[in-house]
């Protein structure tokens, strides 16, 4: 059995676009946002694609799930891989636990595992990221 490797780094968002899903004063309400996120350190990948689902349960605080399609490396294995993402935000920001989508890696990260997270406070430029995972 592999023994599981342990990554980091940091990564920075940009056109995050939102929109209405149903009424936007009810609440509940629910969003769609689609996103791009570039990723350094263990993960490499310039320009993600990745879509939300946003459940508000207030002002400024809900959960979430969502689909991130990432294109780089991993410690400088090639290939492509989707993370599943859920998360919850408040006020402070957000924190989020993702996994590899199991048979989604291609290339040299064919048969990739892992799980990893993240948070986020609002204001920050950029955001650290924790990744442990496995190469069968």
């Amino acid at each position: 059995m592999p023994t599981p490797v342990e990554t980091g780094g940091r990564f920075t968002f940009a056109d995050w676009e939102e929109n209405p899903v149903g009424s936007a004063e009810a609440v509940p309400r629910l969003a769609h946002a689609r996103v791009t996120n570039a990723f350094t350190g263990g993960i490499e990948a310039a320009g993600t694609a990745c879509d939300y689902t946003i459940a508000y349960t207030g002002e400024n605080v809900g959960s979430y799930s969502g689909m991130e399609l990432l294109t780089g490396s991993v410690d400088g294995r090639k290939g492509s891989f989707a993370l599943e993402e859920r998360g919850t935000f408040d006020a402070g920001g957000t924190v989020c636990r993702f996994e590899v989508v199991p048979g989604s890696a291609t290339g040299d990260l064919a048969g990739l595992s892992g799980s990893g997270g993240f948070t986020y406070r609002h204001g920050d430029a950029s955001v650290a990221y924790s990744f442990t995972y496995d190469l069968a």
